[in-house]
């Protein structure tokens, strides 16, 4: 009736559809949904991002924050040719939309728990390194005992890591974890760094050196913002080491592919290169006298509901890293 309909919030209204002048029932997931499309905008500051996170076209996002607009007579975006800001109004909607999906993750998470169902999907960004080389086998096994969980893996550079996951991402794994008061931080095993070089450099006919060995050795390097390249310019720091560096790259996959035509030699974690060692375009040589090893850790949001399908992929990590 229509006192009951005067009880109904505007914002609610919106996707409310009307059958001959009679409105339909409610249905809460559908106002879910427009507040996530309208926080993942926030936090994105895409619309493109935004769409692709909930996989509808730049256009719904657009249509979905008119209708929120139009539902609280308010402006909630302030848009702009170079980036979008928000009103006060959009700033109070962004902070109780906020909990009320986090509210709403709580309730389907323990819904799953007390039907013992694990389903839903994971979000994963990752380093290169353990996107290409430590990952897939652990998703191929969770998949087996899982097989109504999706898992998104995502690989980035290690900045881009921490902002998805203080964004939209659930986990993340990275290598040389950086404190953030709003992340939660699993340590995970230590990659042994080991040399390598082409199977024809004079190195390749050792079993292992001392890091003081390298000096003024061709060296092949990881760009300076990356959390190895720091590592390994204090490691030559501490023991004196200067090296001639002749070339940067952004992952260990370019590495090693300059370093299978010779240009040079490079340290990286020993897991990356075993195909390589295997096929003889690569010689491995072990480092003597330091602490060589790359710490793993899982990251993710301090106030973030982990789901059930979460809990055990999670679980799954601890286990075999």
């Amino acid at each position: 009736n229509d006192s009951a309909l005067e009880m109904i919030p505007a914002c609610l209204m919106l996707s409310l559809p009307v059958d001959q002048g009679r409105v339909l029932p409610f249905n809460p997931l559908m106002h879910i949904a427009s507040l996530k499309v309208f926080c993942d905008l926030v936090e994105t500051k895409s619309f493109s991002k935004a769409a692709q996170i909930n996989e509808v076209t730049q256009s719904a996002v657009s249509q979905t924050i008119g209708a929120l607009e139009r539902g609280f007579k308010s402006l909630l975006i302030e848009r702009s040719k170079k980036n979008l800001r928000l009103t006060r109004e959009g700033e109070v909607l962004y902070n109780y939309s906020k909990q009320i999906l986090q509210i709403h993750d709580a309730l389907q998470s323990k819904i799953q728990e007390v039907k013992d169902v694990i389903s839903g999907n994971i979000r994963v960004a990752t380093v290169y390194t353990l996107g290409l080389h430590v990952l897939p086998p652990l998703v191929k096994h969770f998949l087996k005992s899982y097989p109504t969980v999706n898992v998104h893996v995502e690989c980035r550079r290690a900045n881009q890591v921490y902002e998805s996951v203080l964004g939209n991402v659930d986990l993340g794994l990275v290598a040389y974890p950086v404190p953030d008061p709003k992340l939660e931080i699993v340590s995970l095993r230590k990659d042994k760094l080991v040399l390598i070089c082409h199977p024809q450099h004079p190195l390749a006919k050792r079993k292992s050196i001392k890091i003081s060995t390298l000096n003024e050795q061709k060296f092949i390097n990881f760009e300076r913002d990356l959390p190895t390249r720091k590592a390994l310019d204090k490691i030559f720091k501490t023991h004196g080491v200067t090296v001639e560096e002749v070339m940067e790259m952004d992952n260990v996959e370019t590495l090693k592919r300059a370093v299978e035509i010779d240009s040079g030699i490079t340290i990286v974690p020993q897991e990356t290169v075993e195909q390589e060692v295997a096929n003889g375009t690569l010689a491995v040589v072990e480092i003597q006298g330091g602490d060589f090893f790359r710490p793993l850790a899982l990251i993710y949001k301090k106030n973030r509901v982990l789901s059930p399908a979460i809990k055990q992929f999670i679980a799954l990590l601890k286990e075999s890293l």
